[in-house]
C-alpha cells in the first residue's frame, strides 16, 4: 500500500478515524513537536518543490515570451503607422501636383 502523507492545506483525507492518531509517549514533553508517524512524504515534498521551481521558471519564460511578443506587436504597429503617414505625404504631394497642374490648364 503506498502512503502519501498529506499537508494542512490538503490533508490526505477530512475523514478523521483515517487520519495519522495524535498520540503522545511518556518520555516526550506535553506541547512536543516530535511527529507520531515517519516522515515518508519528505521526498513526495521535495518532488513537489522540484516540480513547482520547474513550474516558476516555465511562468517565468512564458511571461517573457508574452512581453516580447508584445513589443513585436507595438513595433509592427509603429511600422505601419511610419508607412502609412509617408504614403499620406506622398499622395497629398501627388494632389498638390494635380491641382497645379488643373489650374495651368485653366489658365491657357
Amino acid at each position: 500500500m503506498n502512503v502519501r502523507a498529506g499537508t494542512i492545506d490538503r490533508p490526505l483525507t477530512h475523514d478523521p478515524q483515517k487520519q495519522a492518531p495524535m498520540t503522545s509517549s511518556a518520555s516526550e514533553p506535553s506541547g512536543s513537536a516530535t511527529p507520531a508517524f515517519s516522515t515518508t512524504g519528505a521526498t513526495v515534498s521535495r518532488q513537489n518543490r522540484n516540480r513547482e521551481m520547474q513550474l516558476i521558471q516555465e511562468a517565468l519564460a512564458r511571461a517573457h515570451m508574452h512581453d516580447r511578443m508584445r513589443e513585436a506587436d507595438a513595433e509592427r504597429q509603429a511600422m505601419r503607422l511610419v508607412a502609412a503617414r509617408r504614403m499620406q505625404r506622398r499622395a497629398e504631394r501627388v494632389s498638390m501636383r494635380a491641382r497645379r497642374a488643373l489650374a495651368m490648364a485653366v489658365m491657357n
